[in-house]
């Protein structure tokens, strides 16, 4: 890894934050998402309490630039959804694969500080889990659904031992972390699925108001989900998993009012970082996709660009400080006009405060899948595949549901850049409708291309389907900066681990990195990402 991080970067870049927000590194352990102990010692608390910090760092809320750090600038980049206008750190910064330490660590440092999910999970379990089995269970759902997006970032991670050492802290591989995962979920559906009435929940849940049985079939597609992740390097334990989804009584997110939104009362960090910070803009490739396919949920997801008035613009992802520009400002400047995400993150619009982490859109593309890979209960593919197109238009308002599905020639458009020499001719030429007569590896595009609109803005998440099915076909990087170790067409697999634990746990990083079973860069993949065909 090229060395990269001058002090003179580092301490521009800090100040950046610093002007954005007045928190300070302390948050991590002082966290405004937390509780003190005199709040969570008060009446039911005690028990309770702990879910909000959980709930409010699975993507943390506040500060912002936490989470930019947390997802913004890799996943969200690296997916296709989203670019910086600004090339950070002189142009070479993780979004090119020139990887910053302090930038990579966040992913990590969040989930694992004191007010972060781990440790808040650990007190429920400590607290209630032989008197208060169903809010253990529902932790555990949590605990799942955070650290499958940590191990999906880094590979292993410290999971089943965690809190047990006195010396180091040891690491799982990813294959026994997804293996607890399954046992996990398997332990809070058998819980919750006895009491499903039960209403001692109510007051602390930020996503079903209280609701058990939609924490049961949102366990149901988190199971689906990942089974089908691990679908081509374990078949028989996916389709196992994956069917076991499929047939539990109270079912899959099928709706709107099943989505899993973290409704936590404070501002969305994207709103931060879309209209008041101008550090995100639409990615060249969601424009590739959405104006190719003249796609009505375009405009809600996007604004139009200042650039080019009446259409939407996108920029490429990992672009360097360019020739024509003196500083970062002066090219920032040049790419703040382009597309905007939607009124759902502008601040003097309709802002949302509530964190999307999964859809029903979702649930209908995994059965889609599922019946692909001919699971039992999965129902038919194309009956899936259009439900979760039609769910994801009802999802955003969005009309010509019907004619969209019908669309058997729209195809992803070339990107042009306005202000600059990147343009690049489109990577696919996948259509919308579907084609019984195709094959599954085709038909397996057409079902990811449309999960990866729907799960917008989710980069974490699209990210992992794009590394595991290689859909959609995105735009490369426009420069790589790793000095070889990630292969452009191929694109980045990965976060090495974190400056921070090689700094604390060197002895746990280095088991790590023999679990690993490649070197510790961008380039390694994971266990579930398996080179080659999907079939």
């Amino acid at each position: 890894m090229k060395n990269i991080i001058k002090t003179t970067i580092i301490t521009a870049f800090i100040s950046l934050f610093v002007l954005s927000c007045t928190d300070d590194f302390e948050a991590l352990n002082t966290d405004p998402n937390g509780l003190t102990e005199e709040q969570s010692q008060s009446d039911f608390l005690f028990i309770g309490g702990p879910f909000r910090p959980i709930f409010l760092n699975i993507y943390r809320y506040a500060p912002a630039w936490h989470t930019q750090l947390q997802h913004n600038l890799n996943a969200d980049t690296f997916c296709g959804y989203m670019a910086p206008p600004r090339p950070f750190a002189g142009g070479q910064n993780t979004t090119n694969y020139a990887f910053i330490n302090f930038w990579d660590q966040w992913a990590w440092d969040i989930p694992y500080s004191s007010a972060g999910v781990m440790n808040n999970v650990s007190l429920i379990k400590e607290r209630g889990e032989k008197d208060f089995p169903l809010l253990n269970s529902v932790a555990l759902i949590l605990k799942v659904e955070a650290m499958h997006r940590v191990t999906d970032v880094y590979g292993p991670i410290v999971y089943s031992k965690y809190g047990q050492s006195s010396t180091f802290a040891e690491y799982d591989s990813q294959q026994e972390v997804y293996n607890q995962f399954f046992a996990e979920l398997d332990q809070a559906v058998a819980t919750l699925s006895t009491d499903l009435t039960n209403e001692q929940f109510n007051a602390f849940d930020l996503v079903y108001g209280g609701n058990l049985e939609q924490w049961v079939k949102f366990a149901n597609t988190l199971r689906l989900r990942l089974a089908l992740r691990i679908s081509k390097t374990d078949p028989s334990k996916a389709k196992t998993e994956g069917e076991k989804a499929l047939s539990q009584a109270s079912g899959l997110l099928s709706g709107n009012n099943d989505n899993f939104l973290i409704q936590g009362g404070l501002e969305h960090p994207l709103t931060r970082f879309n209209s008041s910070w101008d550090d995100v803009r639409m990615n060249a490739s969601m424009e590739s996709i959405l104006v190719g396919y003249n796609d009505a949920r375009g405009p809600v997801l996007f604004e139009e660009s200042a650039v080019t008035p009446g259409s939407l613009k996108g920029l490429r992802s990992g672009l360097p400080l360019l020739p024509a520009y003196a500083t970062e400002l002066e090219q920032k400047a040049d790419y703040i006009g382009f597309s905007r995400l939607g009124n759902s993150y502008i601040n003097d619009k309709t802002p949302t405060t509530d964190i999307q982490l999964m859809t029903a859109a979702e649930a209908y593309f995994l059965k889609a899948e599922a019946a692909l890979r001919g699971w039992t209960g999965a129902g038919d593919a194309q009956s899936n595949y259009e439900m979760g197109i039609t769910t994801s238009f009802e999802q955003h308002g969005a009309g010509g549901a019907s004619s969209y599905i019908a669309d058997n020639t729209s195809t992803p458009s070339d990107y042009v850049d306005p202000v600059g020499s990147n343009g690049i001719t489109a990577v696919s030429n996948i259509t919308i409708a579907w084609n019984s007569g195709a094959t599954n590896e085709e038909k397996l595009e057409r079902i990811i291309t449309q999960k990866w609109i729907a799960m917008f803005p989710d980069g974490q998440e699209a990210w992992s389907e794009f590394r595991r099915t290689g859909y959609p076909k995105i735009f490369p990087v426009a420069v790589n900066n790793s000095g070889g170790t990630v292969d452009s067409n191929i694109q980045v697999r990965r976060l090495p681990f974190p400056a921070s634990e090689r700094n604390t746990n060197p002895q746990g990083v280095e088991q790590a990195r023999t679990l690993l079973g490649g070197a510790d860069n961008g380039g390694t993949r994971l266990w579930w990402d398996i080179a080659g065909g999907n079939f």
